[in-house]
């Protein structure tokens, strides 16, 4: 009898191997790339345009030892995959994107802002407006495809500054080659708005629509500018390009990047705005910071200590 039963299970065991999937092939992507929280009355989707390898340790005004032991440190090399990412506030009033991502100006590994944009639920249309940081390729690329709009009903608000240095034929023509696309992507992107009427630079800090208000500090870009979202008390700041190597700069506050037009004043913003943080303990976001980019600051000696958000799981209910 034991013999029938060992011989069953065995031809069971057989027909089970016999009936079973090959092994499924890796996928290979990511989650759609939104992160949502609530900010008093307004909600917030940190939305990730992708990211790109850089080589920081070159990058940096720093000894490349220096940042690749502090990228040790935090189990990172280079070059290091650095997060693009833009951020979305729904005032209940209006749809306000904050930055645009890269569009096709950095690379297949960009691009995807405006996926995850409709993936979080939105349409593009439905933006009324777009703030950008400064008019770099990352930040801008994604305002526009083939000579069109792609958020046909938003205006788009920028610092004069940098609207008046990266849209200048004269100032693209004194930059050195390396430099001459910078000034090409911006005016690809920005032309279909401007033919629209619908650029609308600021001159000066201050705020832009209730509850969102521009900082201007120069430095990175002639006009570069940081944004303060604030609701019943709560504030965000979204930093743009204040910071580009969190594991370092965070560290090292005092070391720039070669993408600073003005590394004295970028550090001297960086210091000013992080101090800021830390004071109010607010919340920021950062644009190249790991996606969704967002958390607070403690000070650490000469430094910051930078704590990334918790993952919610749900939406937070209002306050």
């Amino acid at each position: 009898m034991n013999s029938i039963k060992h011989t069953l299970s065995a031809i069971a065991l057989s027909l089970a191997a016999l009936s079973s999937h090959a092994a499924a092939p890796a996928v290979g992507t990511q989650a759609p790339g939104y992160f949502r929280l609530q900010l008093g009355d307004f909600e917030v989707t940190a939305l990730s345009d992708g990211a790109v390898d850089l080589p920081m340790d070159k990058l940096m005004h720093a000894k490349p030892e220096d940042v690749l032991k502090s990228l040790k440190h935090d189990f990172l090399s280079t070059p290091t995959t650095t997060s693009v990412n833009g951020f979305l506030v729904n005032t209940g009033a209006k749809l306000i994107l904050i930055d645009a991502g890269a569009g096709t100006l950095f690379g297949p590994t960009t691009g995807k802002l405006l996926a995850n944009l409709q993936a979080a639920g939105y349409k593009p249309e439905q933006v009324d407006e777009i703030y950008i940081t400064h008019m770099h390729p990352d930040h801008v690329g994604g305002l526009a495809a083939n000579g069109q709009r792609l958020f046909p009903n938003a205006t788009v608000r920028v610092d004069q500054a940098d609207v008046d240095f990266w849209l200048s034929n004269a100032q693209m023509d004194k930059a050195p080659a390396e430099a001459k696309g910078f000034f090409q992507g911006a005016m690809a992107s920005l032309k279909p708005y401007v033919d629209a009427g619908a650029l609308k630079p600021f001159g000066a800090s201050g705020e832009l629509s209730p509850g969102i208000s521009a900082v201007v500090t120069g430095g990175h870009t002639p006009g570069h500018s940081y944004y303060v979202v604030e609701s019943k008390g709560v504030k965000m700041a979204v930093w743009g390009d204040l910071i580009h190597v969190g594991a370092y700069q965070f560290q090292h506050p005092g070391q720039s990047i070669q993408f600073d037009s003005d590394g004295k004043t970028a550090i001297a913003a960086r210091k000013k705005a992080f101090d800021a943080a830390v004071a109010n303990g607010e919340l920021a976001a950062g644009a190249h910071l790991s996606f969704p980019g967002l958390g607070h600051l403690r000070k650490m000696g000469s430094g910051y200590e930078w704590i990334p958000l918790n993952y919610p799981g749900a939406v937070p209910a209002k306050p």
